[in-house]
């Protein structure tokens, strides 16, 4: 069953250039919900880098591994 969307964003060196794509996908989710006529409530966008811009533009859910754990590798 379809909740919703989920996006990473393009690697950027400030986290506030990563607002066009966290944009776009909030947009796409919208025009979505319009289209099938029903709610998507979920948009999972953001991690530990870019998760405050992501929650701004509307994101229910962040990944923030990194943050917590550390680097990989």
């Amino acid at each position: 069953e379809l909740d919703g969307l989920m996006s990473i964003g393009a690697p950027v060196d400030r986290a506030e250039d990563a607002r066009g794509g966290f944009a776009r996908t909030r947009e796409l989710r919208d025009r979505l919900e319009r289209r099938l006529g029903r709610t998507l409530p979920e948009l999972s966008m953001g991690m530990s880098q870019d998760f405050e811009v992501a929650v701004e533009e509307g994101s229910t859910m962040v990944r923030v591994g990194t943050a917590l754990f550390g680097s990989r590798g």
